[in-house]
């Protein structure tokens, strides 16, 4: 539990960091997520990044005024953002919470399993709000390990609900971040 809860407070704060890095201007921008602009990419990032991972960790289901919600109609959405990924890692920092399973809603994962999930959709959609926003993402090897460990465990599950596409190949010498990035469908070096 300590090494995922330290690579989920690291990639949230980068999370936070990205989602300062937004501007107004870019919300209708296209981003690697194919029919998703930033605006559209962005709600989904913070619904189930910040409010769903913390709503995980008490296990009760996320509000359908959450789902229907507009995070970007809010002139401080990044700072709110990062003040809910602050509530939701001390959720986690509770030993506790990573026992047990989580209820989707008719299907239970374990809790850590969830978690490792949503971190991982943390960093990868993080880079995509980064990619279309002309920032970089910035991670340490530890976690960029973490998030290929959980790419890879976990792509053919995405892959069967499009959540993921094709792998894309990228040459051996290729960092580890670039190698989750394309192991999720994703090209590292996409640019708007």
């Amino acid at each position: 539990m300590k090494n995922e809860h330290r690579a989920m407070t690291e990639c949230a704060a980068e999370a936070a960091r990205i989602a300062r890095g937004v501007t107004p201007g870019q919300l209708a921008g296209p981003t690697p997520c194919g029919e998703w602009d930033v605006r559209a990419l962005v709600n989904h990032w913070v619904l189930y990044t910040a409010h769903g991972l913390e709503h995980r960790a008490l296990r009760t289901p996320l509000p359908d005024e959450l789902t229907a919600r507009d995070f970007t109609a809010d002139a401080d959405w990044a700072e709110r953002y990062a003040a809910q990924l602050d509530r939701a890692v001390a959720a986690w920092a509770d030993p506790a919470v990573w026992e047990g399973e989580v209820d989707l809603g008719g299907t239970a994962l374990g809790a850590a399993h969830i978690a490792s999930m949503v971190v991982k959709e943390m960093v990868v959609h993080g880079w995509d709000v980064a990619r279309a926003t002309g920032q970089e993402v910035r991670i340490s090897e530890e976690s960029a390990a973490f998030v290929l460990k959980v790419v890879e465990d976990n792509a053919e599950l995405y892959r069967q609900y499009q959540g993921f596409a094709d792998p894309v190949d990228l040459p051996p010498t290729a960092a580890t971040f670039e190698r989750a990035l394309a192991a999720s469908g994703r090209d590292p070096h996409w640019g708007a």
